[in-house]
């Protein structure tokens, strides 16, 4: 069927709701494919009584297939990634930030995650963020900020922002809540106010950080999976002893913080702080293997250990390091069963922001 001259839009849309087929005609037969001419409906074919009781059966669209007809081709939808939960957009991670404020920034808006004005631009994306916001860094307060801002953002669009807690979280929450009140440290007395300064806690921070800051990071999960990544802030396989699943784990992490004493907390900071399990390469798969059986997921996704160390570079979190490999990208090892994320950014290394999944 073609649109005669001088017939708009409507008239055809009125053409095909009143075109009619005859209920016997198959696509197969002496009149497959027959057509009325224009302006006319279809009925049986000249010299051929209507069968008794015979009624036109109306369709959306005729079963046509002739040389004047348009035809148009339907592309087929592209099959959903079995990986990516219903309704949920692509999967980023962020490594450790430090209070790198402006190189956080850039490094979102370069994966198109938020806009020139700093909002949240990626719709329903996932993005994570693995623990260690503040500390070494000039603006941690500022970093817990735009995260805080960046999940309310996120949730409206139908995505999520979230972050894990890291070390740092923990130290910087007994700095404020314990100051100078002596803990045992395993090695000698010890207080969370001289371990904060130490591991470059910032007075700026400090002063900065109010009760919904606080509040915030005393909920943060210690570890979580998504589309089989495990992820965790830590390279240690010192989760094991605070729980046999996720839920497990967090909840006794929120406990440990709830109840608000001082050692419990220290030796909670204390075993987030180790690292390395998973370097060497004989012994690491096998570490790695125990927190995915544990807690389920098939690869490890980390920060915690800057990548120059794992790679045995020699230097300091405190900018002082030497000529080394430069990091443009994650460090996967133990077999391909982790991922580093942490790229030294307190090293002059680079602030990692990726997608998972990552090639092996």
């Amino acid at each position: 069927m073609t649109q005669g001259a001088g017939q708009g839009p409507e008239v055809l849309t009125a053409a095909l709701r009143d075109f009619r087929v005859p209920a016997y005609v198959h696509e197969t037969g002496p009149y497959a494919h027959s057509a009325a001419p224009a302006g006319q409906s279809v009925g049986m074919p000249e010299g051929i009584a209507e069968p008794e009781g015979y009624t036109p059966t109306q369709r959306d669209l005729p079963v046509v297939n002739r040389g004047d007809t348009l035809q148009v081709p339907l592309a087929p939808e592209p099959a959903p990634d079995p990986a990516t939960p219903e309704g949920l957009g692509p999967l980023y991670v962020v490594g450790d930030v430090h209070g790198y404020l402006d190189q956080l920034v850039e490094a979102l808006q370069e994966k198109g995650l938020i806009d020139a004005e700093g909002n949240w631009s990626a719709g329903n994306t996932r993005l994570w963020f693995l623990g260690d916001f503040t500390d070494r860094g000039p603006d941690g307060v500022g970093v817990i900020d735009l995260v805080m801002r960046l999940s309310a953002e996120a949730a409206a669009a139908g995505g999520y922002c979230k972050a894990l807690m890291g070390n740092h979280e923990l130290l910087l929450l007994g700095a404020k809540r314990f100051g100078d009140t002596p803990v045992n440290s395993g090695a000698g007395t010890a207080t969370f106010q001289a371990a904060w300064l130490l591991n470059g806690g910032q007075k700026t921070d400090m002063e900065r950080l109010q009760d919904h800051h606080l509040q915030w990071m005393a909920r943060l999960d210690a570890m979580e999976e998504a589309d089989g990544h495990l992820l965790v802030h830590s390279d240690t396989t010192a989760y094991l002893e605070y729980g046999d699943s996720i839920e497990a784990v967090n909840d006794t992490v929120r406990e440990t913080l709830t109840r608000n004493d001082a050692d419990e907390c220290w030796d909670l900071f204390r075993k987030f702080t180790k690292r390395f399990a998973f370097r060497d390469d004989q012994t690491g798969p096998g570490a790695v293997r125990e927190l995915l059986d544990t807690y389920g997921g098939t690869r490890i996704v980390h920060g915690h250990s800057p990548i120059p160390y794992l790679l045995g570079e020699v230097g300091s979190e405190d900018g002082e390091s030497g000529a080394g490999p430069a990091v443009e990208g994650p460090h996967i090892y133990a077999g391909g069963l982790a991922v580093a994320m942490d790229g030294g950014v307190t090293m002059a290394g680079k602030l990692l922001v990726c997608q998972l999944p990552l090639d092996k």
